[in-house]
């Protein structure tokens, strides 16, 4: 009886552990930590890899990246035609080589290297999954500024000019298509609209989508290694953004040709990129009261210099910095020694801003003389921009040198 006694009493013991063991687990699962809630509390930035994915390659890579505390995103475009070393092969190639549908991963750590960031969450779209997301999102309203067509035997119109919304089908074809002998650079603005357009109605329509039955299938078309639970509260999160107000850049380059492929070459051997997404953190980071507007600048670009296409490619550099270049052209001369930057504005701080940038000391402010109604003068009238910078012979790209 001692015997049976004993083993009736361990038999008790281990059920008893059993069951504490099972509760703790479930009470672990039912209250374990939220990772976007960790990342606020963190006081982090959280970056987010989106895909959209045709034929098993990504189609359009985008990096987002959100502060929680200031409410600010930003969002940069990575082509698939960027050219870098890559270890895991050991050569030169497309970004887009390493992708692998199922696991992401090598792809996701280049672009982190590129970047110079963490990338905290990834969300692959296929194109047959952007059909059902867009339908239950009752559509996705895009701005097309001229009419799409493909001339073949009949001329097809594939879109109409103006606001239109598109329904899943529409906006699969809007993302992904391509026409023969088309501007890169448009397809490559057409997909960044598309997507601003969908993160933006995926904004709008985020409390309905929780409510309604459809939530679970909705986000089931989603492929991230994010729990239900975790996407949901990232969307939460995402309603803060406004899109009107958040551009996306694009990681630029030169193009040139490596082992009989073109790619584009991150100027600066990539350096430069990291630094814009290093800035592009402290703008998002940096605390405004919230009576105050956020403030920019407006941007001429003059090359005072013999060479060609300095004008445009410092505009390039400059918006990937997030300024707003309205205007590009020739100096009054071509052989200015020093860069120079006038300023119509008396917003010190951000001239200061911009000048740092260029390491330029060489500033000068004219003054905006106003009528007595307010109105500039006519000698005023052509201020459009609040900078103008002329680039002289000091300027090697990126910095003046020399100063």
């Amino acid at each position: 009886m001692r015997i049976i006694k004993g083993d009736a009493s361990i038999l008790l013991l281990v059920l008893i552990v059993f069951i504490l063991g099972f509760g703790i687990i479930i009470s672990m699962h039912t209250f374990q930590s939220n990772p976007i809630a960790d990342a606020i509390s963190d006081n982090r930035v959280i970056n987010v890899l989106f895909v959209i994915e045709h034929e098993k390659m990504p189609l359009s890579t985008y990096v987002l990246m959100y502060y929680p505390n200031t409410k600010r995103a930003a969002i940069f475009d990575i082509p698939g035609d960027l050219g870098l070393l890559i270890t895991s092969i050991n050569r030169v190639d497309r970004i887009d080589r390493v992708y692998n549908p199922g696991r992401i991963g090598s792809y996701q750590n280049e672009i982190q290297k590129l970047l110079g960031i963490e990338i905290n969450f990834s969300i692959v779209i296929t194109k047959e999954n952007l059909v059902s997301i867009v339908d239950l999102l009752e559509g996705v309203q895009i701005f097309i500024p001229s009419r799409v067509f493909h001339r073949d035997d009949d001329e097809i119109i594939l879109f109409p000019s103006g606001m239109t919304v598109l329904d899943g089908d529409k906006a699969s074809l809007y993302a992904t298509y391509s026409l023969p002998h088309e501007d890169s650079e448009l397809s490559v603005f057409r997909r960044q609209r598309f997507f601003l357009g969908y993160l933006g109605r995926q904004i709008q329509m985020n409390e309905n989508l929780k409510n309604s039955s459809a939530a679970k299938m909705y986000y089931s078309l989603f492929r991230t290694s994010m729990s239900q639970r975790t996407l949901m509260y990232l969307f939460d999160e995402f309603v803060h953004i406004d899109t009107d107000r958040t551009n996306i850049q694009s990681v630029g380059g030169m193009y040139r040709e490596v082992s009989g492929q073109q790619l584009i070459i991150p100027h600066h051997d990539g350096n430069l990129i990291k630094e814009i997404v290093r800035q592009t953190l402290v703008t998002l980071t940096r605390e405004v009261e919230d009576h105050l507007v956020e403030r920019t600048l407006t941007v001429e670009v003059l090359n005072g210099t013999a060479v060609t296409g300095l004008a445009g490619r410092t505009a390039e550099l400059l918006r990937s910095f997030g300024y707003d270049v309205i205007a590009i052209g020739n100096a009054d001369r071509n052989n200015y020694d020093n860069t120079l930057i006038v300023h119509y504005t008396g917003d010190d701080e951000l001239v200061a801003d911009f000048s740092g940038l260029l390491r330029c000391r060489n500033i000068r402010r004219e003054e905006v003389v106003y009528n007595d109604d307010d109105s500039m003068l006519n000698q005023n009238i052509d201020f459009k921009a609040n900078v103008t910078l002329i680039i002289g012979r000091d300027f090697n790209e990126r910095f003046v040198v020399g100063n």
